[in-house]
This record gives structure tokens, sequence and C-alpha cells, in this order.
């Protein structure tokens, strides 16, 4: 079993204020993961699309950070912990002016009721 440590690279800056999957067709999200090792930026579980478990199953990549303004936890897919973790490059979150769930342009009047249909 490979350290946590090689999941994460502390100069690799994220891909983007929003999920990198998401843009790609035009949805949107409720809260953001950063992978550690890549920078990928995508949605949580809790999102309709789960992309940044998605990215971490395709990738191998198994070490992510929440991406929200305050939060600084590490989860580790392959043990299902989480952890405190070394500062990341910036931005280290989204844009607290950036909407949650958002982006705002794109979040349906309904989302909530969308959300619990997508537990």
């Amino acid at each position: 079993m490979s350290d946590v440590s090689d999941f994460i690279r502390e100069d690799v800056p994220p891909s983007g204020p929003g999920c990198l999957d998401c843009e790609k067709i035009g949805s949107w999200w409720l809260h953001l993961r950063r992978c550690a090792l890549c920078g990928h930026v995508g949605c949580c579980d809790d999102s309709l699309h789960k992309h940044a478990t998605a990215h971490a199953h395709a990738s191998g990549h198994r070490v992510m950070q929440s991406f929200e303004p305050g939060e600084d936890w590490f989860w580790d897919f392959d043990t299902e912990t989480a952890f405190e973790g070394p500062l990341l490059a910036p931005p280290r979150s989204h844009p607290t002016s950036q909407t949650t769930p958002g982006p705002a342009d794109r979040v349906p009047a309904d989302w909530q009721e969308q959300l619990a249909r997508n537990a």
C-alpha cells in the first residue's frame, strides 16, 4: 500500500473555480473537492454527478481536499478517513463570491428536490 503522501502534490494549483466535469456538461454542483495530486476540481457526493469520487476511482488519485471556503480537511478514498494535511497551492477554495450551490446561473429552482431524489 502506498503512503498517503504519494498522492499529495503541494505545488499543483486547482483546475479552476468550479467542477471541471460539470462545466463541460453545463451542470451545477453543491460542494467542491480538489484532487490533492493533480488539482482536478470535482463536485462532492451530495452533488448530482459526484465527479470528485468518479475522478478518484478513474485516475487512482486517492486523496482529495475540500475546496470550500474555510474548510481544509483531506479525504483518503483508500482508507475512507479524513485527515489534516499540508497547505496546497493557492487558491485553496472556490471564490467566496461563488454561490453554493453554484454557479448561480445554472442552479435550478428545484435544486433541493433534485438532490433529494439523487441521494
